[in-house]
């Protein structure tokens, strides 16, 4: 049996044309695959509807951070000319002269530890993605255990890598929605929520825009009042995927795992001690232990805080060979959806686990089985 074209829903991907084989696999058409650059073919994102996971359970997790030499000798080495840009004061680095592919385990630690000094550190010029999926898997495992997501869509045969193809589409992305920014740490709603992350747009729209924004929760956490600080201590919240699997789900999207809400603290600890405001549109719901309307109200202000605080955010704009590591613990993002949506956007990402998220670091890599949530349903277990 041939394969069936198919125009499957936003849930999938951005309007673009899709075939299923009788085995149920989706896949981006090959008209519409002729239309993105070369290097994108290999990261295409397939979707399988027979492919299950189990919810992760409790992980520890050892910071690669936490054994660098602090002086980055591997990273940035006497004898190499590096140019290194600093993107505002205290969030971002753009860097020019290392070649990823080329560093040593010790090198990799510098990356680590200088992604949760500066947030985002911007590679230019890199080799990394055309490597392939199987490299950039093998080499971001480096920093842990890589995440599978539970909805998005996946290179054939590596379902770590998350790829998102936007785009190529006559429907109007504003038709319900002013504006599109959407400010998330990437899936803070599992219980151990992902560290150190490899960001590339491997296809960049040929009208321009698409550049991805982050926020420094770190920064958003410090301008607030001592004494404002000080009443957010013992408060936690609950962030869930439920709402993002029921919109895949409703949309005829795949579900590859259950979703799971998890209740994090308000304030963060990292392992080296910083402090950060862990809170998120995409998917912080509700402060644990308050009324509806005392939730809502301190929420919408946090998050307002984070979203709009445009003098500790930084915008990124991608170019080809660029690749951005972020420490998704300490920054949030949104991608900024302002190209032409003929045009077409794939992003990809590979990003490996990181501790449960503590406001004390008494309890790093303890289990904690006392914050439990029972959330809205999933509408696709019914």
């Amino acid at each position: 049996m041939p394969a069936r074209q198919l125009n499957l829903p936003s849930a999938l991907v951005g309007g673009n044309n899709l075939v299923v084989d009788p085995k149920g696999k989706v896949a981006l058409s090959e008209e519409a695959a002729k239309k993105l650059a070369p290097e994108s073919i290999s990261y295409l994102p397939t979707w399988n509807r027979n492919e299950k996971y189990e919810p992760y359970e409790f992980q520890e997790h050892q910071d690669n951070a936490l054994k660098a030499d602090k002086n980055l000798p591997n990273l940035f080495p006497k004898d190499k000319k590096v140019e290194v840009t600093t993107i505002s004061p205290k969030l971002g680095t753009e860097i020019k002269g290392v070649q990823l592919s080329q560093l040593n385990d010790a090198g990799k630690d510098e990356v680590a530890l200088l992604a949760s000094q500066r947030g985002v550190l911007v590679f230019r010029d890199q080799d990394l993605i055309a490597k392939g999926p199987e490299y950039l898997t093998k080499y971001v495992s480096h920093y842990g255990t890589l995440h599978i997501h539970p909805t998005s869509g996946a290179p054939q045969g590596h379902p770590d890598i998350h790829s998102v193809l936007t785009g190529d589409s006559k429907e109007d992305p504003f038709q319900t929605r002013n504006r599109l920014v959407g400010f998330h740490s990437d899936v803070s709603y599992e219980l151990n929520p992902t560290g150190v992350s490899f960001l590339a747009v491997t296809n960049i729209p040929k009208t321009g825009g698409g550049d991805t924004v982050f926020a420094d929760n770190i920064e958003a956490y410090n301008r607030l009042s001592p004494k404002f600080q000080e009443k957010l201590q013992d408060l936690y919240a609950v962030h869930s995927g439920v709402e993002q699997a029921n919109h895949a789900a409703v949309k005829g999207g795949v579900v590859k795992r259950h979703p799971v809400e998890n209740v994090h603290p308000v304030v963060r600890t990292t392992p080296s001690g910083q402090k950060v405001l862990y809170v998120n549109t995409g998917f912080t719901r509700r402060i644990a232990d308050l009324k509806t309307e005392e939730s809502e109200y301190l929420l919408k202000f946090l998050l307002d805080h984070v979203n709009n605080g445009h003098d500790f955010q930084i915008r990124v704009n991608w170019q080809p060979g660029t690749v951005v590591i972020f420490d998704n613990r300490i920054v949030s993002h949104s991608a900024i959806l302002d190209f032409d949506t003929t045009d077409s956007r794939l992003i990809i990402r590979a990003a490996a686990r990181a501790e449960r998220p503590v406001h004390d670091l008494k309890d790093l890599n303890k289990p904690d089985e006392n914050l439990v949530y029972e959330g809205p349903e999933y509408i696709g277990g019914r």
